[in-house]
């Protein structure tokens, strides 16, 4: 019996083998950049990236994975949303407003009782009591009209919600028509309501609050610290997010 011929040693084993395996690890290392850069790719893009996958493991192609991701930057540049512009267009209506406004107050030599500022919440018009009402009522006096039409047609220009607020000093109300300052605070900041009301400012924009005496600027320990925290306040708002 001829014994088998001994293999030559320089014949090899059939290495074909490795080129699918060396598609293989470079689909792997493909996949794990993708999962690492993947916070700055849209869902679709991930789906077309993981049917791509699936297309290259079974044998019908590897490159579209690389070419997605070459022809994609792995980051992008963050790019300004509607509601960013929104929010930054606001803001400067606000701050123009505010300027019109104090520029109105100078002119007609109205800072010892009106006074704005930028709070928080939105731009604060706080008019002292003496202007607007006598003592103990809520009915708009002399030419205050007049001067909320001033103001008004600034607030115009703005479509934000407002907010006015009545408040008092803590002497107690004795006779009258109101039982308290609550009462008096809400009363006030009603009827400035109803005078922007009657004067296109629409409804569904409009609210206020009496605060009484809860809210004071100053200790109620001086005519002067009184005199301040009797007050009407409009709030014009900030849109919230």
């Amino acid at each position: 019996m001829r014994r088998r011929k001994l293999q030559d040693p320089e014949e090899h084993m059939d290495e074909s083998w490795l080129i699918p395996y060396a598609d293989l690890l470079t689909l792997l290392l493909a996949l794990f950049i993708v999962l690492f850069a993947s916070s700055s790719i849209n869902s679709e893009k991930l789906q077309q990236i993981m049917v791509s996958m699936n297309s290259a493991l079974s044998g019908k192609g590897s490159s579209l994975i690389l070419k997605e991701n070459a022809s994609s930057p792995a980051v992008k540049p963050l790019e300004k949303t509607a509601g960013e512009e929104e929010k930054q267009e606001e803001n400067e209506k606000l701050h123009s407003l505010m300027e019109n406004i104090q520029s109105y107050i100078k002119a007609r030599g109205l800072e010892k009782v009106i006074t704005v500022q930028d709070e928080p919440k939105g731009i604060k018009l706080s008019l002292k009591d003496v202007i607007l009402f006598e003592s103990g009522s809520d009915e708009l006096k002399g030419n205050s009209p007049a001067i909320l039409g001033d103001l008004l047609d600034l607030i115009k220009g703005v479509q934000n919600p407002i907010s006015i607020e009545g408040h008092t000093d803590n002497v107690p109300i004795t006779g009258g028509r109101f039982r308290s300052n609550w009462e008096l605070s809400s009363a006030r900041a009603l009827s400035v309501l109803y005078f922007f009301e009657q004067n296109s400012i629409s409804s569904d924009k409009l609210q206020f609050a009496g605060f009484g005496e809860q809210k004071p600027l100053y200790p109620n320990d001086t005519v002067e610290h009184r005199q301040a925290n009797r007050r009407v306040d409009i709030m014009i708002l900030k849109v919230q997010e």
